[in-house]
């Protein structure tokens, strides 16, 4: 699957424009990540285990929305965008979307 950030994909041509498609995981901490947290916030730093959290759910997105593009017969998705959004104390979502299209070499 060719991902892109832009509304094209380089070298290609868009053949057909599918359909939006998106993948999203909402991710909770869990104690011990949050106990390292505020030591974090006390004597500053990168809080690896939220990082490693964010990158493991942003990876999963993308798993999702890949599997829903390619089920709809797309063998691109253009414009990728991700975005977060806080759902409850101890919980974020991440959502990826884009237009899924198929292109072909020029």
């Amino acid at each position: 699957m060719i991902l892109s950030n832009t509304p094209e994909v380089s070298g290609y041509k868009t053949i057909e424009s599918i359909d939006i498609v998106t993948g999203n995981m909402v991710q909770s901490k869990h104690i011990g990540r949050d106990i390292m947290a505020g030591l974090k916030a006390i004597i500053g730093g990168e809080v690896a285990g939220y990082t490693e959290m964010l990158v493991e759910a942003r990876e999963e997105a993308l798993r999702r929305m890949i599997a829903q593009a390619e089920h709809k017969g797309a063998n691109a998705i253009v414009n990728v965008r991700f975005t977060t959004s806080a759902i409850s104390a101890g919980m974020s979502e991440l959502l990826v979307y884009g237009t899924a299209v198929v292109v072909e070499k020029i």
